[in-house]
């Protein structure tokens, strides 16, 4: 596992906020998970917060300020992130064994793992995902195809119903755009400070952070940001 916080654009955050010296939650915090899971949370004297995590092909993060309000942190990410989004683009020409669904990148490499719905003009939608090559409509389906709605699984990228007006017939290319992927919009997260560590509030999710030096004792054999696997 890499270093989690080797990462220049953390460094060079320099948000001007008071100094908080004295609070007893400025630390090195890592997460108290499972091996496949390691993450890591700064919370820093001047003010400012850093965060990584690293789970599977999911890598996060977040920079920004933290406020005190009694036993809590309020944190702030900045700059706000650009949600990664779908963009429809034009629609191919029929061609022999063009595939119906293609999902690239904005260099024009397909991507694979995308789930898709396709609804019809009757029936049940078919529901399947994308290879690196697209996804071809199965032979023999005659239902003429209504709309497409398309979900990226890791970073919960999700499209809106886009209608397919004139039915069958060439291939229906989108490209995800990426804007700030992987950067986790921190702003209203509360943080309740407890002894030896923090536990991070997020949505329905809850994470527990170990302070640094209690990390070997608590952690119970996961691997801490900034260690090889």
């Amino acid at each position: 596992m890499r270093a989690l916080f080797l990462i220049p654009a953390l460094l060079a955050f320099s948000a001007s906020v008071p100094a908080r010296a004295a609070d007893s939650a400025i630390g090195d915090y890592r997460l108290a998970g499972g091996p496949d899971t390691a993450a890591e949370l700064l919370i820093h004297a001047d003010g400012k917060f850093q965060y990584a995590l690293e789970e599977g092909a999911l890598d996060e993060q977040a920079q920004g300020r933290w406020t005190r309000h009694g036993d809590m942190l309020v944190l702030e990410t900045l700059p706000k992130p650009v949600p990664p989004l779908f963009r429809l683009a034009p629609r191919s020409a029929p061609a022999p064994n063009a595939p119906t669904v293609f999902v690239t990148s904005p260099d024009g490499h397909g991507i694979a793992g995308v789930d898709f719905r396709i609804g019809f003009d009757s029936g049940a939608p078919i529901v399947d995902y994308t290879q690196y090559d697209g996804w071809k409509m199965p032979a023999g389906e005659h239902r003429i195809p209504r709309w497409i709605e398309l979900v990226e699984p890791i970073y919960g990228i999700v499209s809106p119903r886009y209608p397919i007006a004139d039915g069958p017939g060439g291939t229906l290319n989108f490209v995800i755009v990426p804007n700030d992927v992987g950067v986790v919009d921190f702003t209203g997260v509360v943080v309740n400070v407890l002894p030896g560590g923090l536990l991070v509030h997020r949505g329905q999710v809850e994470m527990k952070f170990v302070r640094e030096d209690h990390a070997s004792a608590d952690m119970s054999g996961s691997t801490p940001a900034g260690h090889e696997r």
